[in-house]
């Protein structure tokens, strides 16, 4: 497998090139058939390949990767279409939570306040590379509960009720793998890697957190920039 993935690299193996069998590959490398079709499987599995019934395996087409900058004021959709990408939202969940302690505190929400999640997919050229999740109490937004599942930008909701420039207090990330809800709505397989990305939204003016976001991003779809601002 790792003189496959250098040969993928390296580009000594073309995009849409055609895989040589498993017969031929166990003859290569001089092992057992089993491990030829596991290595095969793994490569599969992290994207690099894809099978065709009854034709056998392909080396993908190189997707292109989308820059993206991690920190700074800017929303990810005024990111996207700055840069000039086809970007497309769809919310897919707008849901009252249960009680957890970290996140209400990173809201400054109580126990006996309503916790909104509003969830969103970003697709760019049609195709699906991120999901956003939003973190919101009906004690800051009133009318959260009826306006959540129309949002498709957290930022245009909250410039039409008066809030215009924005910060965030800590950013942090972690790397994670897809479940098998996130697999089947970003469209990959279970060892492409997620880049989560969690940070607060405050309000510069007030110095208000307006939200708690989580953000996992498709680890192949992006280059991400962390200049710092």
């Amino acid at each position: 497998m790792d003189d496959m993935m250098h040969q993928i690299f390296s580009k000594t193996m073309k995009h849409g090139e055609k895989l040589p069998s498993e017969n031929e590959l166990t003859t290569k490398y001089k092992v057992p058939r089993m491990t030829v079709r596991n290595a095969l499987t793994k490569l599969e599995e992290r994207g690099y390949i894809f099978s065709v019934q009854g034709k056998g395996r392909y080396l993908k087409e190189a997707s292109t990767q989308i820059q993206l900058h991690l920190t700074g004021k800017t929303s990810f959709t005024d990111k996207m279409e700055e840069a000039g990408y086809d970007l497309k939202t769809k919310n897919i969940l707008c849901k009252k939570i249960v009680f957890n302690e970290q996140l209400f505190q990173n809201i400054n929400a109580n126990k006996e306040d309503n916790v909104y999640k509003i969830s969103r997919i970003r697709y760019i050229n049609g195709e699906p590379i991120a999901i956003h999740n939003s973190y919101v109490s009906d004690k800051m937004f009133p009318e959260i509960a009826e306006d959540g599942p129309k949002i498709e930008s957290m930022f245009a909701y909250y410039r039409k009720l008066g809030y215009n420039k924005f910060a965030s207090k800590k950013s942090l990330l972690s790397i994670t793998f897809p479940t098998s809800a996130e697999q089947q709505l970003l469209a990959c397989k279970s060892m492409v890697p997620l880049i989560v990305v969690e940070s607060d939204c405050i309000d510069v003016a007030s110095n208000k957190v307006l939200e708690h976001t989580k953000i996992m991003y498709r680890s192949d779809k992006f280059k991400y920039d962390i200049t710092m601002d």
